[in-house]
This record gives C-alpha cells, sequence and structure tokens, in this order.
C-alpha cells in the first residue's frame, strides 16, 4: 500500500527529474509545461507546490522572459530539493 510520504518521494523524483533535464536542454518549455501539469503538486509541501505553480504561471505566460523562467525552474528545483 502506497503511504503520502511514498506520493510525495514520487512526485519529488518525477519533478527533479523533468528540471533537470530541462536544465540540461533536453527538453524544451512545452515538455516541461506538459510534464509539470500531469505530474501535479500531489503530496508536495507548501513551499513545495508554490514554487511549482509560480514555474507553471510562468511557462504558460504568453510573454514569459528566457532568464526569468532558467531562474524559477532552479528556485522549484532548490525547493523540490530541500523539501
Amino acid at each position: 500500500m502506497s503511504t503520502s510520504r511514498d506520493e510525495a518521494a514520487s512526485t519529488e523524483d518525477r519533478l527533479v527529474t523533468l528540471l533537470s533535464h530541462w536544465l540540461a536542454r533536453h527538453t524544451g518549455d512545452a515538455e516541461l509545461r506538459r510534464g509539470l501539469e500531469q505530474i501535479g503538486t500531489g503530496g508536495l509541501a507548501a513551499a513545495q507546490a508554490a514554487a511549482f505553480e509560480e514555474l507553471l504561471t510562468e511557462l504558460r505566460a504568453p510573454d514569459g522572459r528566457p532568464g526569468e523562467l532558467e531562474m524559477l525552474v532552479r528556485e522549484t528545483l532548490e525547493a523540490i530539493a530541500l523539501g
């Protein structure tokens, strides 16, 4: 049986992988947005979910700035990794 901690760990692992792939330029912005939407925030702590939502909002903005996006990805990755 899965516990909420297992769910959080799985969500965190999937997010770290996705964000890392984007930072390494293995995926593009559209793939990052779709991946975030598929993974969601289930099991994340409040600060992690807030960083996630801020990043997703920026990805959905039609006039997003690449430098801003990279900073948000790094901040989200840090929030996820530090819990």
